[in-house]
């Protein structure tokens, strides 16, 4: 198959607009007819590399990218990178859910820091697919999976430096706050731990949006990464 763009005029307000990228033609029409089975998902785009990739995403403004990692040409990371991190006049930024067949490796380090939200195995259930998408659109990093939860442990613990550095920027954030901050280190979503913090949800996503404020972070991924790099949570921690 080549690359496609099926973006559609008018789409439903609320519907999640996404592109895939993936040099398997077969995978790219599989997650193409999964996706499109949903009424709340629109694939509005293909590509098979990273480059072509990046274009339909800047041309058709998907809510979320599923990118594969590796990619003859231009690779799954640097079209990410691209993405993330447009150029001077292009303000949309879709959120990058990395599609891999593969297990820890330094790229995936390489792809936390340039803040894509999540992970997800291509052989993972058609049920956590659809869990990934509309986790990512809402704006939270995909933490439930094991392989994101490995990932961020091992990518917080190859950076020791920064352990002084973060646990100092700690002592900025109410008591509450840190607690927020732990919580979601440790996985929860926003209803679980307004659940077990007895408050509202909204003041959850409140005290979110002020964490991502004070850490200076981009994402829910990032308010992990740095929980571990602080020490707030370690690897031994489970929800």
């Amino acid at each position: 198959m080549s690359q496609q763009d099926g973006a559609r005029s008018g789409t439903t307000a609320g519907v999640i607009r996404v592109v895939i990228v993936d040099d398997q033609d077969m995978v790219r029409s599989g997650f193409a007819a999964l996706l499109s089975a949903q009424s709340d998902i629109d694939v509005v785009g293909e590509a098979p590399d990273g480059a072509a990739g990046v274009e339909v995403g800047r041309r058709t403004h998907p809510d979320v990218v599923l990118m594969d990692v590796r990619m003859p040409g231009m690779n799954g990371l640097e079209a990410a990178r691209h993405l993330l991190h447009p150029p001077p006049g292009v303000t949309h930024r879709p959120k990058v859910l990395m599609l891999t067949t593969f297990d820890l490796d330094d790229y995936v380090h390489e792809a936390l820091a340039a803040g894509v939200s999540g992970f997800l195995l291509k052989d993972s259930p058609v049920a956590e697919l659809l869990h990934a998408v509309r986790v990512v659109a809402a704006g939270d990093a995909l933490l439930s999976p094991s392989v994101t939860r490995r990932l961020i442990e091992d990518y917080a613990g190859r950076r020791p430096a920064r352990r002084r550095e973060t646990r100092l920027r700690l002592n900025g954030l109410t008591p509450r706050e840190t607690e927020v901050l732990y919580l979601v280190a440790r996985g929860l979503s926003n209803t679980e731990i307004a659940g077990q913090l007895v408050v509202a949800e909204q003041t959850v996503k409140t005290h979110m949006t002020r964490l991502i404020a004070k850490l200076d972070a981009r994402d829910r991924a990032q308010l992990v990464i740095f929980a571990y790099e602080s020490g707030l949570v370690s690897p031994e921690d489970r929800p």
